[in-house]
């Protein structure tokens, strides 16, 4: 879902065929920048984790050269992008699945909104504040949902990787945002908040491992649709939000 909404922004603001200049921050095992590597991006990766590095290097070393050389990998935790970069470095900077872990997310955010250029656009993937209730709730766990109602902080959440997926396993207790918080931070950093999706919605509670049902694709449909409509969206796991440099 989040590859399709982010080609989706993409697509929308940039002319089709420009080699885009890419910042993932929290590339995670590094789904994404592959992706848009393969798409004909410039595209730099920044992970901390030393395995997610390694296997990031690894699958970049099984594709053809010319997707090797239009991407590289930097050891970093996204919040010293200016050792790094000059402001305005890049056309898009994708920071997913990462605020969730970082206790003030507001410093990060802003270092985020300098490195783009003029138009570009900044893709967050964050847990969603306002329906930490839905799960706990949908479960029967009757008293996780009631603390869920009052709280943003740290709470034990299965494992969400930063390509916009969640792993139903025990995990690091993660925070969550509000789209209101994160809309005016927006604003305030320059970017403002563009457009918004909800991810997993309806599948949100699948159990792991389960069977890949055989209308996936009716299944995805479903929840591509009900990411981008109210008032199904503002009750989704995970938000997708879209800023773009003014």
């Amino acid at each position: 879902m989040v590859a399709r909404q982010l080609d989706e922004q993409i697509a929308g603001r940039f002319p089709v065929g420009q080699r885009l200049r890419v910042l993932d921050v929290g590339m995670g095992h590094g789904t994404q920048a592959l992706r848009l590597a393969r798409a004909g991006h410039q595209v730099t990766g920044l992970e901390k984790d030393a395995a997610m590095i390694a296997a990031a290097r690894a699958a970049l070393a099984g594709q053809p050269e010319g997707i090797r050389e239009r991407m590289r990998i930097i050891e970093s935790d996204g919040r010293d992008t200016g050792v790094h970069f000059l402001p305005g470095s890049f056309d898009v900077v994708l920071c997913h699945g990462v605020l969730m872990y970082v206790e003030e997310p507001d410093p990060l955010l802003a270092g985020l909104a300098r490195m783009l250029a003029h138009g570009g656009l900044l893709s967050l993937l964050v847990r969603n504040g306002d329906a930490l209730a839905m799960r706990p709730g949908l479960s029967g766990d009757w008293a996780g949902a009631l603390a869920a109602f009052d709280t943003t902080a740290r709470l034990p959440h299965p494992r969400t990787d930063p390509d916009g997926g969640i792993a139903h396993r025990p995990g690091p207790d993660v925070r969550a945002d509000r789209l209101a918080t994160l809309t005016a931070t927006l604003a305030g950093i320059g970017a403002p908040l563009h457009t918004w999706y909800g991810v997993r919605i309806f599948t949100d509670t699948a159990a792991d491992g389960g069977a890949v049902p055989d209308d996936i694709e009716t299944l995805l449909a479903v929840e591509e649709r009900a990411g981008r409509t109210d008032p199904y969206r503002g009750v989704a796991a995970l938000l997708h939000l879209c800023g773009v440099r003014g």
